[in-house]
């Protein structure tokens, strides 16, 4: 835990120090986030806000892991050290697709970035690239743990590989969908991280120990830039590296099925999304006055700051209850 302590506290430092110098960058560059009309309309207010924010818990995190590394000394055998930067690599890579979409938007003024197709592809070449670099490389087996019910089961190689890619696509997706109101991805995230921080310190995960403590100090700095009013926004280039940590620390960890309860705050906002789009097809109708649902809570007079407030505190709940799984 003090090894944790230690990580957390370096990142926390480079994320609030990168954050003096990033955004007065972001502004010189005018990577300001073009907010979508279809939105709630008070958001307009927030056009201009810099976007690709995600760098400052990125370079925090990358930076963190290297001096607890390389410095402290904190690794473990070669095997755990490869995994460290596997699962470091597979939030980078998820990470440089949302840099594409950002500066798709931001720099060619096109403002759905990516078109869906392109970004499935690359999402799928990471998520392929980690799973079987993952089983291939011998860095762990085809188990994957059952909560609650105390057993696990062995997968096969062809079962387990599109298990994985479809945990990653969805954990990243989710949490992209997620990053809609000031704070909340990455309060959430935190949350998730901790949860994960504090079992894999329990379990002796060494690669998940250094690289949740990493994850939970960088968005503790970087909330100080991004709570409500938010001064920067992480953009896809945050969100989808975060998706990509959250869900591979779950999955070298061998409980990615967990991630269903302790992070069910990305799945709601998934589910709100199916579940809008289908009903307006079938009927015409909608469930929620506007989905992501917590642009409903949103319409529903909840301010910015309850919504993140309760999703938050839900989430730790869900955290401790998975606890005991």
């Amino acid at each position: 835990m003090v090894n944790s302590i230690i990580i957390a506290s370096i990142a926390f430092i480079i994320a609030a120090v990168c954050g003096i110098f990033l955004i007065p960058l972001l502004h010189r560059l005018k990577f300001g986030q073009e907010i979508r009309e279809e939105g709630p309309k008070w958001h307009q207010k927030k056009t201009g806000t810099p976007t690709m924010g995600g760098f400052i818990f990125i370079i925090a995190m990358i930076v963190a892991v290297a001096v607890g590394i390389f410095v402290f000394g904190i690794s473990g055998d070669s095997k755990q050290l490869l995994g460290t930067v596997v699962i470091s690599l597979a939030a980078l890579g998820f990470g440089a697709i949302g840099f594409v979409d950002d500066y798709i938007k931001v720099i060619l003024k096109r403002n759905l970035g990516l078109r869906a197709g392109q970004k499935f592809a690359l999402q799928f070449l990471v998520a392929l690239g980690f799973s079987v670099w993952l089983v291939c490389g011998g860095i762990i087996d085809t188990v994957v743990e059952i909560p609650f019910v105390g057993m696990s089961i062995e997968l096969n190689f062809f079962v387990y590989v599109p298990f994985i890619i479809l945990v990653m696509l969805a954990a990243v997706n989710s949490v992209n969908l997620t990053d809609g109101l000031d704070g909340l991805a990455s309060c959430i995230t935190l949350v998730v991280g901790l949860f994960y921080c504090i079992i894999s310190n329990i379990a002796g995960t060494n690669p998940v120990t250094i690289l949740s403590s990493a994850l939970v100090g960088g968005l503790l700095g970087f909330l100080i830039y991004n709570k409500f009013p938010a001064k920067v926004f992480m953009g896809d280039t945050g969100s989808l590296f975060l998706g990509g940590a959250v869900s591979a620390m779950a999955i070298y960890m061998k409980n990615p099925i967990l991630l269903l309860l302790v992070g069910f705050a990305y799945v709601m906002e998934t589910l709100s999304v199916i579940i809008q789009v289908a009903w307006f097809k079938k009927t015409g109708k909608r469930i929620f006055k506007m989905s992501p649902i917590h642009h409903h809570f949103e319409m529903c007079g909840w301010s910015e700051v309850k919504i993140v407030t309760v999703f938050s505190l839900v989430t730790v709940v869900l955290c401790v209850i998975g606890y005991f799984a």
